[in-house]
């Protein structure tokens, strides 16, 4: 199996200033590809649904970190899991014009359930992430502060792949903080 990578790093802030009492919000954004991505397709699916293989669960997390050599964490850390189901219906609202497919599957974001009709929209709930976290600007205290991300991803062993774990980190960002 190709190994899988956590790739597409972003980070975007709202503004490059702040004042010592604002609120900061950062948008990071990442993709788990590879291997894990592409192992999660129809026919495996199928598969894993005939085999009583039913669930897949990913825990990932974001971690913002400031400072040179002596780094602390600022933020709160996002330390959380999406879940995928797989389940078998003849619901017809859930047609696939091309094929009678009885076998989908069902993506759980924050505990909101999606389905969607087609392998690559639910490769993309699944494995495409983008998270906001919320700080105070009095954490950093007044200067030029650089802002990087520590991001992970795990999951266990399934019919169509081997348990794994991925690591990355984002380029920095700066903000100014008056």
């Amino acid at each position: 199996m190709v190994e899988s990578k956590i790739s597409d790093i972003g980070m975007v802030k709202n503004k490059d200033e702040y004042a010592l009492n604002d609120t900061i919000e950062v948008n990071v954004s990442f993709k788990v590809e590879g291997g894990l991505r592409d192992a999660f397709n129809e026919a495996n699916w199928t598969k894993a649904y005939n085999n009583n293989d039913v669930s897949f669960k990913m825990k990932y997390g974001i971690k913002l970190i400031s400072g040179g050599i002596r780094k602390k964490e600022i933020g709160k850390t996002i330390d959380t899991y999406r879940k995928a189901a797989i389940f078998w219906t003849r619901n017809p609202k859930l047609v696939n014009p091309h094929k009678d497919r009885r076998i989908w599957v069902q993506v759980a974001k924050n505990f909101e359930p999606f389905i969607r009709l087609s392998e690559d929209e639910v490769r993309q709930e699944l494995f495409d992430f983008n998270e906001k976290i919320v700080f105070k600007a009095s954490d950093l205290g007044k200067g030029k502060h650089k802002i990087g991300a520590d991001i992970f991803a795990s999951w266990q062993k399934h019919d169509y792949t081997e348990p794994g774990n991925v690591k990355n980190n984002s380029k920095e960002i700066e903000i100014t903080i008056n």
